[in-house]
């Protein structure tokens, strides 16, 4: 499995880098996972948009998905259209995204489908286990498994025990970490921090734990302390180009 980071700032960009958005390859297979803002210029740096064989969008938060409009009309309006793009994402998480073009202009370009969290699904080469995870909308974790490696991700969350499960003896686990220690009271059901991102991956054994989700003008070396003070594997920020083969 080969993951590229896109993007992986929180709520907007930072200059030069983009929201969450994370292509994952197998067998040949492209997929793109969550597609937020400013994403669509970093993926067409390593592939056309036609390439993309799939998509999976954790929630409907447009840090998440936003630049689904723009890939889009990158697939539909050429010479030569790509086929319809399978989109996997929970039911009504896209109708924003999917309403700022005229009706039916990109409908021949997307082929919903809509899943609840929780369910599983089957998408080129990967076996996707999906977790019904607490956000302000909501959210699907993702369980990707693949040629015997796991990659597990958040999307947005709170606290839960689904994490674990989640995570559990993942090669790879990308967690949302939006604050470095204390998530303030108005969004501590609904996001996480480095320190229980590091907490949750020491409990489920995982391989290598990439941080994502920060908050763009944030100082980055908090993060990497609070979650090392439980996690002592392999740690680092999920940055933009970051590229892992495993």
């Amino acid at each position: 499995m080969r993951l590229t980071v896109l993007g992986a700032c929180g709520a907007y960009p930072a200059a030069g880098s983009a929201c969450s958005g994370f292509l994952v390859e197998a067998d040949g297979f492209r997929l793109l996972v969550d597609v937020g803002y400013a994403t669509m210029p970093r993926l067409l740096s390593y592939l056309p948009a036609s390439a993309v064989d799939a998509v999976i969008v954790s929630h409907g938060h447009p840090d998440h998905c936003a630049d689904l409009n723009p890939l889009l009309r990158a697939r539909a309006l050429c010479d030569d259209p790509a086929p319809s793009l399978p989109v996997y994402a929970p039911p009504h998480a896209l109708d924003a995204v999917l309403a700022l073009d005229r009706p039916g202009m990109l409908a021949s370009a997307v082929a919903l489908r809509p899943f609840a969290p929780g369910e599983a699904l089957s998408v080129g080469p990967f076996a996707v286990s999906t977790f019904d995870l607490p956000h302000f909308t909501p959210n699907a974790g993702l369980r990707l498994t693949a040629g015997g490696r796991v990659l597990a991700y958040t999307g947005d969350t709170g606290p839960s025990d689904l994490v674990v499960a989640l995570a559990q003896d993942a090669d790879v686990f990308l967690a949302e970490a939006t604050h470095a220690d204390v998530v303030p009271d108005d969004s501590a059901r609904w996001l996480s921090s480095a320190r229980q991102a590091g907490s949750y991956a020491a409990s489920a054994g995982v391989g290598r734990l990439l941080l994502t989700h920060l908050w763009p003008e944030d100082p980055r070396e908090p993060f990497l302390a609070e979650a090392s003070a439980s996690y002592t594997g392999p740690l680092a920020l999920a940055e933009s180009g970051l590229v892992l083969n495993f």
